[in-house]
């Protein structure tokens, strides 16, 4: 378990790494988004904060997974953000599905494997 468990931070920890430093530095080229995804992200680009933010989070949490320091916290952190790309690739996106569950479940899987870390979060 504790292989998988490694196994899983690292490609989380890539994924969001590549993601989010290839929003801010434009590597190589961008894919056409077509259809009511562009206009998603017509609006996600009008309001001017939420994808920097969002690739912040990203990208703080992709460092974290990485190093393994403050992997716990952030992996809550990183619950809204992973479910919302899911459910952004479900309904607009189909072709996405495939990674963005690999990216929400390895989050969950994660969560799993610390849940004695957050046993705490939910004593009354």
């Amino acid at each position: 378990m504790k292989i998988a468990t490694l196994i899983v931070r690292f490609l989380i920890g890539a994924l969001l790494l590549f993601a989010s430093l290839s929003y801010f530095f434009k590597f190589g080229e961008q894919p056409e988004v077509i259809g009511d995804m562009k206009t998603v992200m017509t609006g996600f680009m009008a309001t001017k904060y939420i994808l920097p933010i969002a690739k912040s989070v990203e990208l703080i949490c992709g460092i974290s997974f990485i190093t393994g320091k403050f992997m716990k916290i952030s992996s809550l952190i990183l619950v809204p953000i992973t479910l919302n790309i899911l459910l952004i690739n479900v309904f607009l996106m189909p072709e996405g599905i495939p990674i963005a569950a690999a990216l929400f479940l390895g989050n969950l899987f994660l969560i799993y494997t610390n849940w004695d870390s957050y046993k705490g979060l939910f004593v009354a």
